[in-house]
């Protein structure tokens, strides 16, 4: 067991109105508040100190991300609760400071997810991450309202559409070594963080809330989030127990400020109340950690804190994170709120990790080596039973109990063919088998083995098909190449034929035959080109320009054509004249 302080955080929320003169000092440790005495309030003595000095484990100004806030305050408490001590993150402060914000974060961006949300996804990811050991996790949902617990997970809610004061109410109840139990507090299995997500965002619509002067979306209880865990080794009998509280208080506010009646008055003086319990009971572990003679706490003077009995002063990793309103008119509460937060620095708590053996692991444990060693003595006393051979339907039956051993991806996973020993020599006999002809792994079997084996096969049938398409693409572009090779050839051949005809006008002109050979020459060098150039429209559309032999004509009949719109042109749109 060692002893551990609460951790304190300050957190400055975000605002456009006048700020009060602060300053963050010692390296984002301390924070100075200085109060003119002329903005003191009427009933504040004049003689009072107009500088405030505080300090933190760390103060997050205004610009503070989530991620930041979930590093610095809930990852330390979350990691330890994982590993077997119990944990505790509350939120406290004045309403309309920040603190739902700081739990659960804001709606409308995935970055603004608060500390509950960061802590289920680091979780189940560190459980994914934790291949040695097995966990369950529970989870519960209570609702301190008007000092009345309520589950908000409550499945009537959900079926019947009640109301929250129609449901049954928890109570406490505390057993002969002082520990607290809830009755009528249900608890959730969460395999999944999807489930455990679902499970905080019903509750989180449950939840009361209501609009005030100071705060459009105000909550008005006191709000206990739990995770149990529970972690066992593979192979063990030892389990850790811990739980992990994520605190929403309400805020305290002041009424002359928020002008509450009716219900909201009635809210505001139970939370109000509570909070005054808070702190009594923090004063008074205060005063024990200073060695006063302090033997009583109040922690029965209200329910929540006798729900929070082990997070403040007993066997639990507590981490507190004030929120303060930086606006010139909360000045006064902001201050308080640094005060509560110096005392609860004060308080020491005992923490330890909760390991216990299992009795359920431990019989479990003892009737398997029994078996085992039952098994044995029959195998050196020789008094198995005479089966023979080994007959073709006990072969299959042995087959499917091996398939079913190698599948098992489970480190208890065991192959027991009883106390027989021609059944174990045939079973080490379909093993080599297997091992030789690859079945272990190309066998599906009802195991993870089986499916992937599947997926194997499919991804070599898609496979081949490619390949089998790729060869027929291979086999079009050879014989398309094949053609244009000989239609080049019949191509350059006409050309000649067309050349040596007796229509040729450049024979009717009476050209030289050197000048007639040399044109034709010509006309061969450019007839001959690479067929890869068909591969190309562009490239093909140039080349047949260049080697059609009437191309010449039809350029000058193009000149031709061109000359003609220009003159049609002019004669439909005449110059202006320039002459006055």
């Amino acid at each position: 067991m060692t002893e551990n302080k609460i951790n304190i955080f300050l957190r400055i929320r975000p605002t456009k109105k006048q700020l009060s003169n602060y300053e963050i000092v010692d390296d984002g440790q301390g924070l100075v508040i200085d109060i003119p005495k002329e903005n003191q309030a009427v009933e504040v003595i004049n003689n009072t100190k107009e500088r405030h000095e505080f300090r933190f484990n760390k103060v997050f100004d205004r610009e503070a991300r989530q991620e930041e806030i979930f590093q610095d305050v809930a990852l330390p408490a979350v990691t330890a609760a994982l590993d077997g001590f119990n944990g505790t993150i509350f939120a406290y402060g004045q309403t309309g400071s920040g603190k739902t914000f700081t739990m659960t974060g804001g709606p409308e961006k995935y970055a603004d997810r608060g500390i509950i949300p960061r802590t289920l996804s680091h979780i189940y990811n560190e459980l994914r991450r934790r291949s040695d050991f097995s966990y369950q996790i529970h989870v519960s949902y209570l609702e301190i309202y008007n000092n009345n617990g309520y589950d908000l997970l409550d499945p009537s809610l959900e079926e019947q559409a009640k109301q929250l004061e129609d449901l049954p109410k928890v109570s406490l109840q505390e057993d002969e070594d002082g520990n607290i139990h809830l009755k009528n507090l249900s608890a959730h299995h969460a395999p999944s963080e999807e489930e455990a997500l679902n499970l905080l965002f019903l509750g989180d619509t449950i939840r009361t809330t209501s609009e005030t002067p100071m705060n459009l979306a105000s909550s008005r209880s006191h709000c206990i989030f739990t995770l149990f865990i529970t972690a066992c080794k593979v192979g063990t009998d030892v389990i850790r127990k811990s739980k992990l509280h994520l605190v929403d208080l309400a805020g305290s506010e002041r009424v002359y400020k928020t002008s509450a009646q009716g219900s909201l008055l009635k809210e505001s003086k139970y939370i109000n109340v509570s909070l005054h319990f808070l702190e009594m009971v923090i004063v008074a572990l205060q005063e024990r950690s200073q060695g006063k003679n302090q033997r009583h706490i109040p922690y029965r003077n209200s329910m929540m804190t006798s729900v929070l009995r082990d997070s403040l002063g007993g066997n639990c990793k507590t981490s507190m994170i004030a929120t303060m309103n930086p606006e010139k008119a909360h000045i006064d509460e902001s201050t308080s709120t640094c005060r509560f937060a110096q005392r609860v620095a004060m308080v020491s708590n005992v923490v330890k990790v909760n390991e216990e053996i299992d009795p359920q692991l431990v019989i479990k444990r003892l009737k398997k080596e029994v078996s085992e060693l039952r098994q044995e003595l029959a195998l050196l006393k020789g008094a198995e039973e005479e089966i023979g051979e080994i007959t073709e339907e006990t072969r299959n039956h042995l087959k499917e109990l091996v398939s079913q051993y190698i599948s098992d991806t489970s480190p208890d996973a065991e192959l027991d063919v009883g106390p027989h020993m021609g059944k174990i020599k045939a079973c080490f006999a379909l093993l080599k088998e297997m091992c030789l002809q690859g079945a272990g792994s190309d066998k599906p079997s009802k195991g993870s083995g089986g499916a992937g084996s599947e997926e194997q096969e499919e991804k070599i049938r898609k496979l081949t098909a490619q390949i089998k398409q790729r060869d027929n693409e291979i086999v079009i572009l050879v014989n398309m190449i094949n053609e244009a090779k000989k239609g080049g050839a019949k191509f350059q051949q006409g050309a000649e034929d067309r050349d040596s005809d007796s229509g040729n006008p450049l024979e009717s002109s009476g050209s030289t035959g050197r000048e007639h050979k040399q044109e034709r020459g010509k006309r061969k060098e450019e007839l001959l080109f690479d067929p890869m150039i068909l591969k190309d429209r562009q490239k093909s559309f140039e080349q047949f320009r260049k080697t059609y032999p009437k191309n010449e004509a039809i350029e000058s009949n193009k000149a031709v054509l061109k000359s003609k719109v220009l003159a049609c042109s002019l004669l439909l749109h005449p110059p202006l004249s320039s002459n006055f």
